[in-house]
């Protein structure tokens, strides 16, 4: 079944996988024949199932297999392929990846390094100049924690570029860089970069749809993206204005605080939620995890604007403080605003920011709630975390007054307040309900 010539190419190359290649045991030139029969989108389909290191070795499998694997389209070498090099040491990953690149003929339009074995070796840079010579469309580098890897300058000549995924990297677009005009998909995690730089990235991408950044740290920066219809954001944010995102549909927000960016907020004036969510009429799904409804409360709304999102059918708050009053306006510009909303989550938090304006004033549901105010299309409510404080009860009577159709209302309370989930539910179940199928499910441990 083996090639002998394959196999003396192969060993010359690499060295360490030809000890698990194994003696032929059939006849070879019938295996050539059969191998050689195989339609080429289906051998393409073979080698691009196989990881990296079983994909060389079937070079010795027939003649006319020798070079298939090194016309591959798709490079991916992660940490199975380390698994699978035995005795691994740094040195054979490295010398592994730069033979494959060195025997690789064609175009490669994926390249994948995603291992935590590796930090910054000057190899790679030579990898992605490498790459940036032959059509390099999609670049993933996931590099272990410790030494930052400082991108080289030849990325940014990777004009076809259509995703772009860096971990543990440093970022620096020199001067002449004016973007990447195919990019689709742009994935920052742990990647030091300074705030008009990555600004400037974003918003010489033209046809950007899908943002992801994660894990910065006290970053302010204005998002400029007219095509960007995926947006995840996780980290210390100072400050966040989408400036223009009209084609927004998908939005996931993570803001962590700490002591210097809660006295910036503090002493902020502008209306956050005009900032942020002004402008994204299209919007589908909204998560807003901790902080987020914090955020979006500072500022004072101004009474002449208003936005309607008719598209927004879900959408996930957690972590809400409803001993807040801020926050619980936050909440119901968001739900009355939404006339399509289908399904609703929060989940709520005992913690009282030193700044909360916090309130007992049950008056406050009658003054700002709008009497004809309906949820026509919402079917499906759950809330958690409930710390069985007055406005969360009142939050509740509110969804179950002003919902016709409504299926289920889940209920949970948070573990922390035991003493007082009887008398919640006792309440509970006293509330008047639009829809006669409602169910009301009390989950409680």
């Amino acid at each position: 079944m083996c090639s002998s010539s394959g196999k003396r190419e192969l060993f010359f190359f690499f060295p360490s996988l030809v000890a698990d290649c194994g003696s032929p045991a059939l006849n070879s030139n019938m295996e050539d024949d059969r191998l050689s029969d195989l339609p080429p989108n289906i051998v393409e389909s073979i080698l691009t199932r196989l990881p990296i290191r079983e994909a060389v070795k079937t070079s010795i499998l027939s003649r006319s297999w020798r070079y298939k694997w090194a016309s591959l389209t798709k490079l991916v070498f992660d940490d199975n392929c380390v698994d699978s090099l035995g005795d691994f040491t740094k040195d054979i990953f490295v010398n592994f990846v730069t033979r494959c690149l060195f025997l690789h003929q064609g175009p490669i339009h994926m390249f994948k390094l995603s291992t935590s074995y590796l930090q910054y070796v000057p190899d790679i840079d030579q990898w992605i100049l490498f790459l940036s010579r032959n059509d390099i469309k999609e670049l993933v580098l996931e590099l272990g924690e410790g030494e930052w890897f400082r991108v080289p300058s030849c990325l940014f000549n990777c004009s076809k570029l259509t995703r772009l995924e860096l971990v543990n990297c440093e970022l620096d677009p020199p001067p002449t860089f004016k973007g990447f005009p195919n990019l689709r998909i742009l994935t920052l995690h742990q990647v030091l970069v300074a705030a008009d730089a990555i600004e400037s990235l974003i918003s010489s991408c033209p046809v950007l749809e899908n943002l992801s950044l994660s894990y910065f740290d006290s970053l302010a920066m204005t998002i400029s993206a007219p095509n960007l219809k995926y947006l995840n954001l996780e980290g210390e944010f100072k400050d966040i204005c989408l400036e223009n995102t009209p084609a927004l549909v998908a939005l996931s927000v993570a803001m962590y605080m700490t002591d210097d960016i809660a006295e910036h907020f503090e002493q902020s004036s502008s209306c956050k939620f005009v900032k942020f969510l002004g402008g994204t009429p299209l919007l589908e799904h909204l998560i807003g995890q901790i902080y987020f409804t914090k955020y979006l409360s500072i500022g004072d709304y101004p009474a002449t604007f208003s936005i309607t999102y008719d598209r927004l059918k879900v959408i996930e708050l957690y972590q809400v403080s409803f001993e807040d009053m801020k926050e619980i306006l936050v909440v119901l510009r968001l739900i009355t605003s939404s006339p399509n909303l289908r399904e609703l989550t929060i989940s709520g938090s005992s913690n009282t920011v030193a700044s909360a304006v916090v309130t007992t004033d049950l008056d406050f549901w009658e003054e700002e709630c709008p009497s004809d105010c309906t949820f026509g299309q919402l079917k499906s409510v759950k809330m958690t975390d409930l710390s069985c404080v007055p406005h969360e009860l009142e939050f509740i009577k509110f969804i179950l007054r002003n919902s016709p159709i409504l299926e289920t209302m889940r209920v949970s309370p948070s573990s922390y307040v035991k003493d007082k989930t009887v008398n919640m539910l006792m309440q509970l179940v006293r509330f008047r309900r639009a829809s006669a199928q409602a169910e009301l499910i009390f989950e409680h441990e």
